[in-house]
């Protein structure tokens, strides 16, 4: 079990169907995981938790996949236009999704203090019915919250 968000999980099952999601995703859009795109994903998968595009940069030069900047920025390009990263902009950081694959607006709950981020679905139905309410259709939304998470939370009270 390892930490995702704010909860644990069966790391190496949820790494190996989202890459399985990614690669049948890539192969029916005839869109190409290159290597560079799939070790970044790969390494966002890996951590489950937001990582700045320089931190990607450095694992990848380490692995020699490339040292320079646009070689990261390509890789999350991509994968963020396809659904597969969110760029959390509170931290400047990406995350790697997860529910690739499938349409949904992503809402992140961000800890102030660990810098912990978690994905969870957003409530829409108010969003929703606001937005009609002025007549705005809302195609996309993306909702960053910040406060503290469980483990921060009871470290406080301690």
């Amino acid at each position: 079990m390892h930490d995702i968000g704010f909860a644990k999980h069966d790391h190496t099952a949820c790494v190996s169907s989202a890459m399985d999601t990614v690669e049948s995703y890539c192969s029916e859009n005839k869109v190409q995981l290159t290597p560079a795109r799939r070790r970044v994903l790969e390494i966002l998968l890996e951590h489950h938790k937001a990582m700045g595009a320089y931190d990607i940069l450095a694992l990848l030069s380490a692995e020699g996949l490339g040292s320079q900047p646009p070689v990261v920025y390509r890789a999350l390009d991509f994968l963020t236009k396809h659904g597969f990263v969110h760029k959390i902009e509170k931290l400047n950081a990406y995350l790697a999704c997860m529910h690739p694959g499938r349409s949904h607006s992503p809402f992140f709950l961000i800890c102030r203090a660990c810098e912990t981020v978690a994905e969870t679905k957003m409530p829409s139905d108010d969003l929703l019915t606001a937005a009609s309410a002025l007549g705005f259709q809302i195609e996309s939304t993306v909702i960053e919250a910040v406060g503290l998470c469980p483990g921060c939370l009871n470290e406080a009270k301690a």
